[in-house]
């Protein structure tokens, strides 16, 4: 897929979402939080899905390999966000347990289908078996980094929205920043350490995460400005 074909798919799903985020929040309060789980949960379970795959990530200057995850979950840190901004730092925890649960089971149903007998026409099977195969590692690195990063995203964020009210950049980037480093750092230590050499691993994650992360920034303060008007 051609690289801006890449980011026209990213830009209309970002605004997409987005925009439905903040007028679904606006118009029906009762149930935006819903609405803000659903979408926090759909970019979770497709970053898991997506980072089986390495990509390229060319920043121009210089080139890092990455999962292709490193495209999505940027939006999981600005989800939580957007949950903390309309609804509060308990909600934005609710979110998080309600994600987590979603997660175990994406891994649990896939293990229960895993094994069973394939079609004897099914050509894919080969194919579909690596592509699921979820080492314990892995998973449960995955399951900590989200866990410790994610729940800290949601505390630095509700406290810089309480000393800095208006300063909405400052909240979003800092607490984004912050989440994406060092999930980085979490589960590529704990997946990979002395398995593969960890240190470029960790750098190309931290670099393109957060570029992903800093780029997303404007459609965070769309949304708040959404959610302002009267």
């Amino acid at each position: 897929m051609p690289v801006p074909l890449v980011w026209i798919y990213w830009i209309v799903s970002l605004t997409i979402v987005t925009y439905a985020s903040a007028a679904i929040v606006k118009r029906f309060p009762e149930h935006g939080f819903a609405a803000l789980v659903a979408f926090y949960t759909i970019y979770l379970g497709a970053s898991q899905i997506m980072a089986v795959r390495i990509v390229e990530f060319d920043l121009g200057f210089h080139r890092f390999f990455a999962p292709a995850s490193v495209f999505i979950y940027p939006f999981v840190a600005q989800a939580i966000d957007m949950i903390n901004e309309a609804y509060g730092k308990s909600k934005a925890h609710l979110a998080i347990i309600i994600a987590f649960i979603t997660q175990v089971l994406l891994v649990a149903f896939i293990l229960m289908v895993k094994n069973l007998s394939p079609a004897p026409f099914f050509p894919y099977e080969e194919a579909w078996q690596k592509m699921f195969a979820l080492g314990i590692r892995i998973t449960a690195a995955s399951w900590i980094a989200f866990l410790i990063c994610q729940n800290l995203d949601a505390y630095v964020f509700a406290w810089l929205k309480k000393r800095y009210e208006k300063r909405i950049w400052l909240r979003s980037i800092s607490s984004d920043v912050l989440d994406l480093t060092l999930d980085s750092v979490i589960f590529v230590t704990l997946a990979f350490a002395g398995v593969l050499p960890i240190l470029p691993l960790i750098i190309g994650q931290i670099v393109s995460k957060n570029v992903i992360g800093l780029l997303d920034t404007p459609w965070f303060v769309w949304y708040k400005r959404i959610l302002g008007r009267k």
